[in-house]
């Protein structure tokens, strides 16, 4: 386990800013979304602006992951992605979201989610995962995924190494006809093979043209998860896996959490449509 201490707060640089011309989503100045009303099965107009969506919001991602390194801020990392999805006529939809400040999510070691972007270094051996999603064409297109930072200790680099190998995994179980809790068995079936926590307060979403539709898409095996999927659902899978407790505590600023141990955490995330015979990915770069 690596020896860094533990995070606090650093200083949010201003509100970066968005042109006239770009569309906002429609929770944008207010304290909460609309509550989405519509369908959980996308027409196929719907899937393709997802597609677009989804792409750029990958593009953002990995354009902002070309520069970590120790000595860079996550404010640095933030003002990337920004400058690309606005580069590209899409809003960061986090951006105003229930008022949170930043265009994207920077989780750093203990963070399980949420992490804003600030004057916070980031530290060789540190893990930092980025959660970017873009809004354009009125759909989203959300993803995320841990990286090391400079020389990491194994333990961390097996973390992050099986989280992206428990998304792996279930997106393969996607399948029309399957109840949603089949995903989260299949992530948390793998995770206990190495004594990993599973996050269990915080989950994969529905998303199309609302950032999360209502749809909850458990990471553990959930009795309660009898939705059964069908072909045109959109939503994302996005494991969280700890080395400890799966427990929780959330920062002042009711955003950030943290393992209740504070032991290291990792994520990784994609936006799919379940096909006719299994799940697309809809945020690739």
């Amino acid at each position: 386990m690596s020896g860094q201490s533990l995070l606090v707060p650093g200083e949010l640089s201003p509100t970066r800013s968005v042109p006239g011309n770009i569309r906002r989503p429609e929770y944008v100045g207010k304290p909460a979304p609309t509550p989405y009303t519509g369908p959980e099965v996308q027409t196929p107009e719907t899937i393709e602006a997802m597609r677009v969506a989804g792409r750029i919001a990958a593009q953002a991602m990995a354009e902002a992951a070309k520069i970590i390194a120790p000595g860079v801020t996550t404010d640095q990392l933030d003002k990337v992605a920004h400058d690309y999805m606005i580069d590209h006529g899409a809003y960061p939809s986090t951006l105003g979201y229930r008022g949170f400040p930043k265009s994207l999510c920077t989780s750093i070691n203990e963070v399980i989610c949420h992490g804003i972007p600030d004057s916070t270094v980031l530290r060789d051996g540190d893990i930092v995962n980025l959660d970017v999603t873009a809004y354009i064409g009125g759909v989203h297109g959300d993803n995320n995924a841990t990286y090391l930072v400079g020389e990491v200790d194994e333990e961390s680099r097996l973390l992050v190494e099986r989280t992206r190998e428990s998304l792996n995994r279930a997106i393969k179980a996607v399948r029309p006809g399957r109840q949603i809790n089949v995903i989260g068995r299949v992530i948390e079936s793998y995770a206990k093979r190495f004594g990993y926590g599973v996050v269990r307060d915080f989950t994969g979403h529905g998303i199309n043209a609302s950032f999360h539709s209502g749809l909850i898409i458990p990471h553990y095996d959930s009795p309660h998860a009898t939705t059964v999927m069908q072909p045109g659902m959109t939503f994302t899978i996005e494991p969280m896996l700890t080395l400890g407790t799966y427990e929780y505590d959330m920062w002042d600023d009711g955003w950030t959490v943290v393992t209740k141990d504070r032991r290291r955490t990792a994520q990784f995330e994609h936006t799919l449509v379940v096909t006719e015979t299994g799940a697309e990915i809809l945020t690739l770069p």
